[in-house]
């Protein structure tokens, strides 16, 4: 028997969230990346995948933002 996967359509951080919202979830994303990190040397980080979510969210925060300074210079042209 195949399993089914559901796929659901992504909601994009660009049409919920503002520019200066998405900067300030970056922000405070890094910093959590700084914490897990600090953690993980010192032994108290009990999960070390939570690095690697927080580097890819990192990641799509930076491709959103990228995306609304490209969609407002394109307006303003």
């Amino acid at each position: 028997m195949a399993i089914k996967k559901i796929i659901r359509p992504a909601k994009k951080a660009t049409e919920v969230k503002t520019i200066d919202q998405l900067r300030i979830d970056l922000v405070t994303k890094q910093n959590d990346l700084v914490e897990s990190k600090r953690g993980h040397k010192l032994g108290e980080l009990t999960n070390p995948r939570v690095i690697t979510v927080t580097r890819k969210e990192i990641a799509r925060l930076h491709t959103a933002i990228r995306a609304v300074e490209i969609a407002s210079t394109k307006e303003n042209k």
